[in-house]
């Protein structure tokens, strides 16, 4: 496989909406190390990191947490809808890990800044973007509590013509309604025209089949406005599904020395989604949306295989770190990975052959 050159710095194309949190990692020794994360912010990061024009649309805090979560996106490159802060505290995550470094989360969102918005301000935002193709939220956006910040905001991107791009995400420990939060999530999937989802999504969101990829299709079917759903395996590799009924596998050929998983989907979804946009010519811009119906098994293919390289390199580094479109391409390209594509009767990864 071949990768392009390095993307040279382009427009505002990708607009973000979500939170923006510390989170406090326990260390071996009892205490927490404050990270810059939650993961719509980690996906600007990773988004600009990878030449992507990136805005992050939810005011952050004058507080010192705030200042330091705006001054790390603007080293990156990401554009602040809102540049100036908000009185309300920062977000915080209390962040426990396991013995094979997956995080739980407790959240403590009362009153603070990254919720500050309005389905019309986010609008209003996005409206002032003539460059603008994708608007991504996810996580705890759909949270039940706040469907009126953002499911309005979606149904409006969507109309606008942009492509929706929704990654679940699901925090359900720290709901306290499952079932209105299912719902939340199950509506905000209803606008995607990309969904992303992890096999733990898909326990939660109760969807039915026999392994997560027979659940994955389901979750397709289920709405029929998605033209791709990427589905993440953890270790065990990464699944993108067309809605033409061709999907592809890619799973890393040898194990990797993990760190620690915070942030990796958030690397996998900027990978995925900053290779389907260099894949756009530039007489195309305006129509990703309707391009994505289009995308045939070999471009799916390869852009699968940058975004795990992408989160391939993020595990092997302590918290969020999401690295650059070249050190991306330049691991796809030096570790060959397991590959398959599957027409829509095929049954699992377990069919997946080295490429």
């Amino acid at each position: 496989m071949t990768h392009a050159a390095t993307p040279q710095p382009s427009p505002l194309q990708v607009a973000v909406a979500g939170e923006a949190l510390i989170d406090l990692i326990r260390r071996p020794d009892g205490s927490y190390l404050p990270c810059l994360g939650g993961a719509l912010y980690n996906l600007c990061r990773a988004l600009a990191r990878q030449g992507v024009g990136t805005q992050y649309l939810n005011p952050l805090s004058q507080d010192r947490f705030g200042r330091d979560l705006a001054a790390q996106l603007v080293a990156d490159g990401v554009h602040l809808a809102q540049a100036e802060p908000v009185p309300e505290v920062t977000s915080l995550a209390v962040v426990n890990l396991d013995d094979q470094g997956h995080p739980d989360y407790a959240f403590y969102r009362d009153g603070v800044a990254d919720r500050a918005v309005s389905a019309q301000g986010l609008d209003a935002a996005c409206a002032a973007l003539p460059g603008l193709q994708i608007t991504c939220t996810g996580a705890l956006a759909l949270d039940a509590r706040d469907t009126e910040r953002y499911l309005p905001w979606l149904a409006a991107q969507r109309a606008a013509g942009h492509c929706v791009v929704v990654d679940a995400n699901l925090r359900p420990s720290v709901m306290p309604d499952l079932g209105a939060y299912r719902r939340t999530v199950h509506a905000a999937l209803a606008h995607a025209h990309l969904i992303k989802v992890s096999d733990e999504d898909l326990v939660h969101l109760g969807v039915p089949g026999g392994d997560a990829l027979a659940q994955a299709r389901q979750l397709l079917a289920a709405h029929p406005q998605a033209q791709l759903l990427a589905l993440t395996l953890g270790a065990e590799g990464a699944w993108l599904l067309h809605r033409q009924g061709f999907a592809c596998f890619a799973r890393e050929a040898q194990a990797l020395p993990v760190v620690d998983t915070v942030g990796a989907g958030d690397s996998f979804l900027a990978g995925l989604l900053a290779h389907l946009l260099h894949q756009t010519p530039p007489a195309r811009r305006g129509q990703f949306a309707a391009d994505l119906a289009q995308r045939g098994a070999a471009a799916c293919g390869q852009a699968l295989r940058h975004a795990l390289a992408s989160a391939s390199l993020c595990v092997m580094a302590q918290g969020c770190v999401p690295p650059s479109w070249a050190a991306a391409a330049a691991w796809a390209r030096q570790h060959p990975a397991e590959t398959a594509e599957t027409a829509e009767t095929a049954e699992t990864a377990e069919t997946a052959e080295t490429a």
